[in-house]
């Protein structure tokens, strides 16, 4: 194993159109009998932050994370034609996970704030979900935080997949919340102007390598086999990440 790609979702890989804001709604009224007051907080936040976030705002008790999980999964249901007629995959998404899957040596999956049943449904939409190894994944109910997230990922690689410990990942994403994961880790990171954030944004965060989309399918390559020519040694706890 050379390298451990993990992609991002919501605009990175797909435009949702708001159909994912929807799905937050839905959940918090099936869960309170009320409408949210305003949409969710989103950014590369966690399902688990998002949700949190949202009954705080509203003076509402939390509910146990198992509940407000299968309430995020049936809206997700409900809403899967409505995502196919408004939504999109994102230019070149279709032929850079293509050429990714087949590279020999690496392993592509997500790491992505939605809950794992969301993710898939998401990805399937657009018939992108056969071009991800999905079970080796890391979701938003995996951690609050989406650095969290990187070592969860790493695990299931290793334990599914074999490997050894310090293959190099690299996350491929459009918000800052991205960026710093990479940091806090020791990960690559590959910054995708594709969302709300421009490419100064996400420089200023700390990416080295920012594109504005992903429809160069050859210069996107180049870059990830950068990052698995030279690695990326995972960060211990014991580590800060360094300043830029």
């Amino acid at each position: 194993m050379e390298l451990i790609v993990l992609w991002d979702i919501d605009h990175t890989l797909i435009e949702n159109a708001g159909v994912s804001k929807k799905i937050y709604a839905a959940a918090f009224s099936a869960l309170t009998g009320r409408e949210p007051s305003g949409p969710a907080r989103t950014e590369g936040r966690t399902d688990r932050l998002i949700m949190r976030d949202m009954f705080l705002r509203h003076e509402q008790t939390v509910p146990e994370w198992s509940v407000v999980e299968n309430a995020l999964a049936q809206a997700g249901r409900d809403r899967l034609g409505d995502l196919r007629l408004r939504g999109a995959a994102l230019p070149g998404a279709h032929e850079v996970l293509k050429a990714t899957a087949v590279r020999s040596g690496w392993v592509s999956s997500v790491l992505t704030g939605n809950i794992a049943a969301n993710a898939k449904m998401k990805l399937s939409a657009f018939g992108l979900d056969t071009l991800l190894d999905l079970p080796v994944g890391a979701y938003g109910a995996d951690a609050e935080l989406r650095s969290g997230l990187v070592a969860v990922a790493r695990e299931r690689i290793r334990r599914l997949r074999g490997g050894p410990a310090d293959v190099p990942v690299v996350l491929v994403g459009d918000t800052p919340r991205d960026v710093e994961a990479a940091l806090a880790t020791g990960s690559g990171i590959l910054a995708v102007a594709s969302g709300v954030h421009s490419p100064g944004e996400l420089a200023g965060a700390g990416a080295r390598e920012v594109l504005s989309d992903l429809t160069d399918t050859r210069r996107v390559l180049s870059i990830l086999e950068s990052f698995a020519r030279h690695g990326k040694r995972p960060r211990t706890s014991l580590e800060r990440p360094r300043r830029r």
